[in-house]
């Protein structure tokens, strides 16, 4: 495996080129962003994708892979491999990429500038050092200080209700901590690093052990909360230009299994319009905050609503949110045309710290004719693939179907990643998309995908990556 996995972009000389850097997941966010570029700047405008995506097949336009830790793996045990790499790593290996780098200067010969746009902004993506090379998104800087958990908590405490938190720098100071709250934080303990997603640094906790089995280390600083029994996860997903501005698209219920982990969304939110009234309004407050501390661009936020009906802050991701591209396909549908949508919004925020002025946004609690579901199958253990699951749809296409058809149920398999694969723990088997016209039609879709991505792990799935691990090792 070469240091460019794959590659398939052919440059138009008539058109103009952003590189869109991330998880081919965000790829149909860039083509929003290319139509608005194309009317913006009146001249055609395409976007060339750096992906970390290793599949069986790519059945999207301009794209080229690197994924240097699943090429260190290939290399071991000479199998395809497939794995997800730390965000970190990854801008990293793009930043130094000779493919990457010419590729910037040739299109610098065709264009005066060129833009990189992102899912997150990580300081390890230096390509903006490059003369002519900007990056269309939030300062990396901030964006690492306000994505820092315990910065949240110790700074926004005026800002949103957050739960009872305590500050543990290394396990034995956690250990003490957790001692003197289990009889009073009967409920459990949240506890977390300060960069966590989707529940990988974090856990919910009743005892000790709960925390000795998850955190095998005493380098970190922990943030412990006081757990709160709840029945919804609420995420709000906006944009932020300026102090005043903050754009609100909607809220959307989150699926957490475990506690803690993340698997996907559901749109429109269950909440009653009060609710989500509420949460209209503390997600601008944060945003506020976000304005005054330099950040511009997408952001999100997540709370929990609990048992007496409080609403407390989890967290804000200053980042694109899981929920940005089914967002983006709903609000397509349910404002009118020409109003800017959240790429073009976040370019705006950036560029010019304001919103254009045909900006609309979407009524609190409106349901239009869409609902909507996600679902992520990220395996928790190595696991191999006997069988594959075609590219079977574009999902702004099915969201417009969805609109103009009243379609009962339909749903997506995206970004299978094919046969004969060893996956690594902690990647994504696919990813589910489904529509219809009530919650209980989306969970149907959701639950036949997944029943279908999972018949494509191996019955001896256990066995052969286990002994293709140890082959790696060796």
């Amino acid at each position: 495996m070469s240091e460019v996995y794959f590659h398939n972009y052919r440059i138009d000389p008539d058109t103009r080129y952003f590189l869109y850097i991330g998880e081919l997941k965000n790829y149909g966010l860039n083509i929003f962003l290319k139509d608005a570029l194309s009317r913006l700047n009146n001249c055609p405008y395409d976007f060339i994708a750096i992906v970390p995506d290793i599949l069986e097949q790519y059945d999207y336009a301009n794209v080229a892979v690197i994924n240097p830790v699943a090429r260190e793996n290939f290399l071991n045990i000479k199998r395809k491999y497939s794995c997800r790499v730390p965000g970190p790593t990854f801008m990293q290996a793009v930043s130094k990429s000779p493919h990457v780098i010419k590729l910037i200067k040739d299109l610098l010969t065709r264009q005066a500038q060129v833009y990189i746009y992102m899912y997150e902004s990580y300081r390890e993506m230096t390509l903006d050092d490059m003369d002519g090379v900007s990056i269309l998104g939030p300062s990396s800087r901030v964006a690492n200080r306000l994505n820092n958990k315990i910065y949240q908590y110790e700074n926004f405490q005026d800002v949103a209700p957050i739960p009872e938190f305590k500050v543990c720098r290394g396990l034995d100071a956690l250990q003490a901590a957790t001692e003197e709250l289990w009889p009073v934080w009967t409920d459990g303990i949240f506890v977390t690093t300060a960069y966590s997603a989707a529940g990988t640094n974090s856990v919910i906790a009743h005892n000790w052990t709960d925390i000795s089995s998850k955190f095998k280390t005493g380098d970190y600083v922990y943030l412990i909360s006081r757990y709160r029994p709840h029945q919804y996860d609420p995420t709000v997903l906006a944009v932020v230009a300026n102090t005043s501005d903050v754009y609100v698209a909607g809220v959307a219920d989150q699926r957490i299994e475990g506690g803690n982990r993340f698997t996907g969304s559901t749109y429109p939110s269950v909440l009653p319009p009060e609710l989500q009234s509420e949460l209209y309004t503390l997600t601008r407050r944060v945003g506020c905050r976000l304005a005054e501390e330099g950040y511009r661009g997408i952001f999100g936020c997540d709370y929990i609503i609990d048992d007496q009906n409080r609403i407390l802050f989890v967290e804000v991701n200053a980042r694109k949110q899981g929920t940005t591209l089914e967002f983006c396909c709903t609000l397509e549908q349910l404002l009118p045309p020409g109003v800017p949508m959240l790429p073009e919004l976040e370019y705006h925020a950036v560029v010019a710290n304001r919103f254009p002025e045909n900006t609309r946004e979407p009524a609190v609690g409106l349901e239009g004719a869409i609902y909507w579901g996600t679902y992520n199958l990220k395996l928790t253990e190595d696991a191999c693939v006997a069988g594959f699951m075609p590219f079977c749809g574009d999902e702004r296409q099915c969201f417009g179907l969805a609109a103009r058809e009243k379609v009962s149920r339909q749903f997506v398999i995206l970004e299978h990643i094919g046969n004969d694969f060893v996956i690594a723990a902690g990647s994504f088997l696919g990813r589910i998309v489904a529509l219809g016209q009530d919650h209980r039609s989306v969970q149907q879709g959701l639950a036949q995908g997944k029943k279908m991505l999972e018949a494509t792990i191996a019955r001896s799935w256990q066995t052969t990556a286990q002994t293709v691990a140890a082959k790696a090792v060796e």
